[in-house]
């Protein structure tokens, strides 16, 4: 099976290569620097042993982000973090800037001469694979360098093991190439020992963790706007919850005439798009982007064109939509993690397809922070209620999450120390 796996990716190389072009003129790809996944040709200069960590995208950066401090603060490694996405590219770059010992490359398509390029070049002592980011040809090649491998906050759902029983030989050659597992969950757990992976974990999910970054103060004329009207934030949003956003904005108006919606798409490269669905309600918008001090009085939504500005926001504004979470398309790979919205105090409202943080909506939902949301009637029933009676969450509860959150960090390192050594 791994002979013919092989042979489908050599014969899709051109295709993808293609593929990727496509994208970029469409702006779905890093325009300078998107040749990193179809050809590597980089010679770098390392001092250090060097540890590779890989991560899709935001999520996966943003939870491993407090494990590549802490390897940092020993002085002894060079971290090398690949992505696929440009968001997370952004988010690493930024968080780490000022880090001469990080650096960041795009993940490189799993065709076998360019991990085996990628690899002598790197020439990595441990590879940190994040989630559910296995790719075979990768997996195999580091394998055959006898680097040891290890599966970070593995997350195993049940349709993900039917998905992999498929070719059950093949899944169990890849899975039992990795030399520590530590698993997300008990049912990640399970899945991994059925798949024939060794070594196997289970100390949390790393998505608890808190990871909440410095963040500048909004400019004070935009809080002054929001003193002096009701405001609520839809976050993050996927193409088509614009749409119900707006029509919950809508259905605010008759019951507060002055309501200010803030929309914050996850990929401001659909800005455009947005304006027009907005425009075509003929409701008075405003575009901030960074360096925007002031909110007009008559500007009924707001549409934030920047990225990583989020947190300032949540500061403010307690009725909190979350994104990728009512657009069925999304089923299977719906969910953002809500938990930086709840540590600043907001509530928040999600819809039914959140499946990448189903654990964590499930504890929140409990304690009646985070609550669900059919459509705009319902987002509108709830954000007027809570409104009103100026909910706030219990700092209790979220020194619990914290608290939790620090134990599942404190467990992560010290397995990993025991592996990842000068």
């Amino acid at each position: 099976m791994f002979f013919f796996y092989k042979i489908l990716t050599y014969l899709l190389y051109p295709f993808l290569i293609l593929l990727i072009y496509f994208r970029k003129f469409f702006n779905r790809e890093d325009k300078l620097r998107f040749k990193e996944k179809i050809y590597f040709h980089d010679k770098p200069e390392l001092k250090k042993k060097l540890i590779w960590f890989h991560g899709a995208s935001i999520g996966e950066i943003n939870s491993i982000t407090p494990i590549i401090k802490h390897f940092l603060k020993k002085n002894n490694f060079n971290i090398l973090v690949t992505t696929v996405t440009q968001s997370s590219a952004k988010i690493l770059q930024n968080e780490f800037k000022n880090e001469k010992n990080v650096s960041h490359k795009y993940f490189p398509l799993d065709v076998p001469f360019l991990i085996k390029n990628f690899i002598e070049k790197y020439c990595p002592k441990f590879a940190v694979f994040v989630d559910s980011e296995i790719w075979p040809n990768t997996v195999n090649e580091i394998k055959k360098k006898n680097i040891p491998i290890i599966l970070l906050n593995a997350r195993i759902t049940d349709k993900t093991l039917k998905r992999w029983l498929w070719v059950e030989n093949f899944a169990k050659q890849i899975f039992s190439s990795f030399d520590v597992c530590l698993a997300s969950s008990v049912n990640s757990e399970k899945n991994l020992r059925i798949l024939g992976a060794k070594n196997i974990n289970y100390i949390g999910n790393l998505k608890y963790i808190n990871n909440l970054k410095r963040f500048n103060n909004l400019e004070q004329n935009i809080v002054k706007s929001f003193h002096e009207r009701k405001v609520w934030l839809a976050a993050s949003t996927h193409p088509n919850e614009e749409k119900i956003c707006i029509a919950t904005h809508m259905l605010l108006k008759k019951r507060f005439p002055n309501m200010l919606t803030i929309i914050a798409p996850r990929h401001i490269n659909r800005i455009n798009e947005i304006i027009s669905e907005i425009k075509k309600a003929n409701i008075v918008l405003q575009v901030i982007e960074d360096g925007i001090a002031s909110i007009n009085k008559n500007t009924e939504i707001v549409l934030i064109n920047s990225f990583g500005s989020l947190n300032k926001y949540f500061q403010y504004c307690k009725n909190v939509f979350l994104g990728k979470s009512l657009n069925k398309k999304l089923i299977l790979v719906g969910g953002q993690n809500p938990l930086e919205a709840v540590r600043l105090g907001c509530k928040i409202y999600h819809g039914p397809y959140v499946y990448n943080f189903k654990e964590i909506y499930d504890f929140l939902d409990s304690q009646g922070i985070t609550e669900q949301i059919k459509n705009s009637q319902d987002l509108c029933d709830k954000i007027i209620k809570n409104i009103d009676s100026n909910f706030e969450i219990d700092s209790g509860k979220i020194d619990k999450i914290n608290k939790f959150g620090q134990d599942i960090f404190d467990g992560t390192v010290k397995k990993l120390d025991q592996i990842i050594k000068v």
